[in-house]
């Protein structure tokens, strides 16, 4: 599992010309599974994401957590994430969970943040999505699980 975690002070999720989700300042979450993942290590994701000390205190450091500042939370599938360009120019996602398992897998971690992160948002799972988002920062990481 691949995370790409941007502390933002506002993203949004376009599908058409519908907005489906829109947050203020918090976390947008990129999330791409791979085949080797599983939801057993979910409680672990979401302990390190919630906690993880990224947002400014009183003094402008770096040490309060998405839970500290009340933020919100916007989580994007995003299968592209497990792609292995190795060799040429052509991205390979076999590497990438199959639709249906990661379509699962997305639903599972979602509705586990959503017990910790009352404003929790998605993207839409198998849809074009445009994203658009004002990196705070900028303050970008990527995790992997």
């Amino acid at each position: 599992m691949i995370v790409v975690a941007q502390r933002v002070s506002k993203a949004k999720v376009k599908v058409g010309k519908a907005t489906v989700a829109n947050i203020g300042q918090g976390l947008l979450l990129l999330v791409g599974f791979c085949k080797k993942d599983s939801e057993k290590i979910f409680d672990k994701v979401v302990k390190k994401i919630v906690k993880l000390r990224i947002f400014p205190d009183e003094k402008g450091k770096m040490n309060q957590s998405l839970l500290r500042i009340n933020g919100e939370l916007l989580i994007v599938p995003q299968f592209t994430l497990c792609s292995k360009i190795k060799s040429g120019c052509r991205p390979s996602f076999s590497n990438a969970a199959e639709p249906k398992v990661a379509q699962e897998l997305f639903e599972k971690l979602v509705r586990k943040f959503e017990l910790v992160v009352p404003r929790t948002f998605t993207g839409k799972f198998r849809e074009y999505m445009k994203v658009s988002l004002t990196n705070d920062g900028p303050v970008t990481f990527v995790l992997e699980f």
